[in-house]
């Protein structure tokens, strides 16, 4: 009950602002439910003098929630199916998420970009756009106005990634049959609604029903799997800074493992396991709609602690690096595709 009363108005409001956007984003798909969320936060957020009574639920929503949502997409993982499909991409991928690390690390210390949304638009831009950052932010203590700018990068590109990939590929000369244009729309697009947008946009062209969506979605689900070592990496380092900055003190594991990501571990073993016994994979599609509604509920929660004055006036910088981030892993991704023979 203390639960209830302490967190029931913030956890209201931030409904009130996801379940619009949820539905928004299913008709919306290129824009997608999480960054309407995310935009409607800061927009509602003005208008409240006092958020005192809201803060609790706000703060359970941006981060718990948050943490539950990326637990829940380990249910739409079948372990088997990537490892079989997915292996063909996966030097494109390890290629494609290096570079995009890189970069985003260089232009950090180049720039005197914060630390934090340098590491969050990297892993985001390399692995699975808001889902990564959704993991990343926990682990590296990012605070909702760094989630937000990040979100904001990595949407922008998303957009103009859905738009534009598929005439691109026309021009590049990718097979009509869709494989080698699925390799490149997974590898290269960072959030699975763009991915899917640009896949489907390639399937009309050249009538090839859900051919280039399949591979793209595939290649898509094989880079999500990054989130365990990306994120288990960063703890350790933020272990060691932690004992650094505390005079070599003990840090308690505990306090900065990403102890949600063994249950999304476990969630995924759980539906390879249970998909192997003969259970439909469909069975789990409600799961992973709960997922992705946590999302859009955390990412309402982050718009209301964001200001979005001050995140206009420094935008700048992070958006720069998005998108070098970004053309480094569409020349990467095509690089790698013409030495393994693909394109």
């Amino acid at each position: 009950m203390n639960f209830i009363a302490k967190n029931w108005k913030g956890l209201l409001l931030c409904l009130c602002i996801a379940i619009p956007s949820w539905f928004l984003g299913k008709a919306f798909p290129i824009v997608g439910g999480a960054v309407i969320a995310i935009i409607s936060g800061m927009i509602v957020t003005l208008f409240i003098k006092n958020k005192t009574s809201y803060e609790s639920g706000i703060k359970f929503s941006s981060k718990k929630i948050l943490q539950w949502a990326v637990i829940l997409l380990g249910f739409g993982l079948n372990l088997n199916v990537i490892l079989q499909t997915g292996k063909q991409s996966l030097p494109i991928i390890m290629s494609t998420i290096a570079i995009s690390l890189i970069v985003s690390f260089i232009l950090c210390k180049l720039m005197h970009i914060p630390g934090k949304i340098s590491t969050l638009v990297g892993v985001g831009s390399s692995i699975c756009g808001g889902s990564a950052i959704a993991a990343t932010a926990p682990v590296i203590d990012a605070d909702d106005e760094e989630v937000a700018q990040s979100i904001s990068v990595i949407f922008f590109f998303n957009v103009l990634a859905a738009i534009f990939f598929p005439t691109l590929g026309k021009l590049l000369g990718f097979a009509p049959t869709g494989d080698a244009f699925g390799i490149f729309a997974g590898t290269a697009i960072n959030d699975t609604s763009s991915v899917t947008a640009a896949a489907a946009t390639w399937d009309n062209m050249y009538n090839l029903g859900s051919q280039t969506l399949d591979t793209a979605v595939t290649v898509k689900l094989t880079r999500t799997l990054a989130i365990i070592p990306i994120t288990l990496v960063l703890a350790f380092v933020r272990i060691k800074k932690e004992k650094n900055n505390n005079n070599q003190k003990k840090v308690p594991l505990k306090q900065i493992f990403p102890t949600f990501i063994l249950y999304f571990i476990a969630a995924s073993v759980i539906t390879t396991v249970a998909v192997s016994f003969g259970v439909d994979a469909s069975v789990f599609n409600p799961i992973k709609e709960i997922s992705k509604f946590f999302i859009v509920l955390a990412m309402a929660a982050i718009g209301l602690n964001t200001n979005i004055i001050k995140l206009v006036k420094t935008g700048g910088k992070p958006i720069f690096m998005g998108l070098c981030c970004w053309i480094a892993i569409t020349c990467v991704s095509l690089l790698m595709q013409s030495i393994l023979g693909i394109w």
